[in-house]
């Protein structure tokens, strides 16, 4: 007994081993994706770039700065990681898309693992496709906008070995933070790059802080009030992202040859954080293309009408939210295969006839899900761009889409924590009970 009860110790221990070697190896990860955010490319002057970028950006919360926030400042500094995990998100969203309209994907999607396996390495593909092309894009803008006007002192090198340089190390940048992000996924806690952007994202809350502070527009009043309103928001984010839409189902046959039911649940942010990031990206990609033709020209005068608070910026920016909740919801959730699914395994909604009309129920409530989810969505994004409108010296990282992003990646690392707990608990609480099985066995038989 004392053998086993020490075996079991050991085996709990090395449970309790393996969740501290994942925490420190994201920390690790983490440590070197902020190291490598201040590692300027050659040939380019960061503090040369770092004034032009405010002035290309503004401040004003467009497409530059949410890529520069989620890189946790890597895109003002320009270092190797200024492309961020960007490439490698655009590139998984558009397989997703080409998986529902293209056969073949389609098929290879169910085919399990190996095709997983086939679909990860062409989002890899796209992801250097995509890397190539903004990478070629943004060192040309770069040095069209500040490399021929003497007295920039911008760059050190000529054109063509700029954008070769910047070109090759961007890309690599960023195919390292992908493979970064999967081995955090692999061996560490919670989603790779979701955990990078997160880090990128609260790296820049002090800057922010520090901001709010040496604004003396803003009184030590209006600072509370602020911080109060942040941390009223993030509830609301948890409490809604907690919330599911519960439906019943039953199955004609149990076990026992008695009726069970269990429930199939809907969450009402089915979504996530893509509708607010495609939307900005699309609502401020003008903007950003004015940034670079420079002041007075007739796209600049156009896009001040789609800047950050005007009317016109809060209508489109609604409007691409909601339109990608809805579409993005319908891309990744099957009403009919669901019901399908329902059918095949005998199981049924109390009420409901099976098939078309299943699917139509689910469908219906889908809807009004995704509607009510698209509401909440929009209203937490446009809450900081009303701060922002009210306290002209907010930063970025107080946007909507960054706190749904933080308080998001905190409670699914918090839910894999726990599970890691939970299962070694379990075990634990397992080896005891077969420990006090086979105790009583050997009691009875040596009663007998």
């Amino acid at each position: 007994m004392a053998t086993k009860s020490t075996a079991g110790d050991l085996f709990s221990k090395a449970k309790t081993a393996e969740l501290k070697q994942r925490l420190l190896f994201l920390l690790i990860a983490i440590i070197v994706f902020r190291f490598g955010s201040h590692l300027t490319i050659p040939g380019i002057s960061p503090t040369a770039f770092a004034s032009k970028f405010k002035d290309m950006s503004n401040g004003s919360g467009g497409f530059l700065d949410m890529i520069d926030a989620f890189g946790g400042g890597s895109l003002k500094r320009f270092s190797v990681f200024a492309l961020g995990i960007m490439p490698y998100i655009s590139s998984s969203i558009i397989i997703q898309l080409m998986t529902k309209v293209v056969p073949s994907l389609e098929q290879l999607s169910k085919e399990g693992e190996a095709g997983k396996r086939k679909i990860t390495q062409y989002t890899r593909y796209g992801t250097v496709l995509l890397g190539v092309f903004q990478s070629v894009g943004i060192c040309t803008a770069l040095y069209a906008t500040y490399g021929d006007v003497q007295g920039q002192n911008v760059f050190f090198i000529d054109k063509y070995q700029f954008i070769f340089i910047g070109t090759v190390t961007l890309v690599t940048g960023t195919l390292f933070l992908m493979w970064l992000g999967e081995q955090i996924t692999e061996r560490g806690i919670g989603n790779g790059i979701s955990m990078l952007i997160f880090a990128g994202i609260v790296s820049g809350f002090h800057d922010a802080f520090v901001s709010i502070r040496k604004n003396q527009d803003i009184s030590s009043i209006s600072v509370l009030i602020l911080l109060i309103l942040v941390v009223a928001v993030m509830a609301a984010i948890v409490f809604v992202e907690r919330g599911q839409r519960r439906i019943t189902v039953s199955y004609a046959r149990g076990q026992n040859g008695q009726k069970q039911t269990s429930h199939l649940p809907f969450k009402l942010n089915m979504a996530g954080v893509i509708p607010p990031i495609f939307a900005s990206a699309i609502v401020m990609f003008p903007n950003t293309i004015a940034s670079f033709a420079g002041e007075g020209t007739w796209l600049q005068s156009m896009t001040q009408y789609i800047a950050h608070g005007e009317p016109l910026y809060i209508i489109l920016f609604s409007a691409g939210v909601i339109f990608f909740c809805f579409f993005y919801t319908a891309l990744v959730f099957n009403a009919n295969e669901t019901a399908d699914n329902l059918k095949k395994s005998g199981a049924y909604i109390p009420g409901i006839r099976p098939g078309k009309q299943t699917a139509k129920y689910i469908d219906a409530i889908l809807t009004r899900l995704t509607m009510a989810g698209a509401i909440y969505i929009t209203l937490v994004c446009l809450m900081p761009e009303f701060i922002r409108m009210q306290w002209k010296g907010v930063s970025f990282n107080f946007s909507g889409t960054s706190l749904l992003i933080v308080v998001v990646v905190i409670m699914d690392f918090m839910a894999q924590v726990q599970a890691h707990l939970m299962s070694h608990h379990y075990d634990k609480i397992l080896d005891k009970t077969n420990l006090k099985r086979k105790g009583n066995k050997s009691a009875v038989v040596k009663k007998k």
